[in-house]
């Protein structure tokens, strides 16, 4: 296992390959990281749609929903809340900011196509039909909820959840073997799903589909709009996620372990 120290300097020049990465490509990995998180959300749905209780769900969910980030890391995408890490080449000098805003803004844009192209397929599929159309009603009503968040309550949710995302990406370089990264990133997302904080990423995925599902099956939705979706959603969300990810785990362990 890799020490803290050695993780540091490992990161600082992946985030520094990332900054360097031609657009078209940097593109093109957002939206297969976008697609994969997606079905990440898509499985985590399907498996909790039947569960007991709330908390049975969410418990479900946090088993499942890791597999995204599994196949972003094993797999090879580029994910923009994980990328906030880059942070770390640009505070030691190893990388240009320009790079990384540069990276920041494929990324995410590549990632909102990857989730919106799963939330089409999934509904004009009729995968939402399981269950009798409970899924569709589920998948619906969790769109309507994140698309009501309060300001305050997005960022700082999100701001945790990048914490631990990051910490997930950050601890699966600490392992050479597949286990053992498979290990280190499971752990920590599982815990974000379990405690309701809020992934921009994911959130590309879970709100379309819901107004997709709406048009599609004629479920209620009342309260959801693509307002809601941009604006009182992932504005917040993804503040708190740079935030969080940047900021309170990148910044951090750059000045314990990089910084002179």
């Amino acid at each position: 296992m890799k020490s803290p120290a050695e993780i540091a300097s490992r990161y600082e020049a992946a985030g520094k390959g990332k900054t360097e990465l031609a657009a078209g490509k940097t593109f093109l990995l957002g939206i297969l990281a976008g697609a994969y998180i997606a079905l990440g959300g898509l499985g985590s749905q399907i498996a909790s749609c039947c569960a007991a209780d709330p908390s049975a769900a969410r418990m479900v969910s946090s088993v499942v929903f890791p597999i995204g980030l599994f196949m972003v890391l094993i797999g090879g995408a580029e994910l923009f809340t994980g990328n906030c890490l880059i942070i770390i080449p640009v505070l030691s000098g190893k990388a240009k900011l320009t790079g990384m805003l540069r990276n920041w803004v494929l990324v995410y844009f590549g990632n909102m196509v990857g989730g919106l192209i799963i939330a089409l397929i999934a509904a004009f599929s009729h995968i939402y039909s399981f269950d009798g159309g409970n899924l569709a009603t589920m998948v619906v009503n969790t769109a309507v909820t994140k698309a009501n968040i309060s300001f305050g309550d997005g960022l700082l949710r999100g701001i945790l959840c990048n914490v631990l995302v990051c910490l997930a990406v950050w601890c699966s370089f600490a392992a050479d073997e597949l286990a053992g990264k498979v290990l280190a990133l499971w752990l920590p997302v599982m815990l974000f799903i379990i405690c309701g904080f809020e992934h921009c990423v994911a959130n590309m995925y879970f709100i379309p589909a819901g107004l997709i599902t709406s048009a599609v099956y004629g479920v209620p939705a009342e309260g959801l709009s693509l307002f809601g979706f941009f604006i009182t959603n992932l504005i917040p969300v993804t503040i708190g996620n740079i935030i969080g990810g940047s900021l309170c785990v990148g910044a951090a362990y750059y000045v314990a372990y990089l910084k002179d």
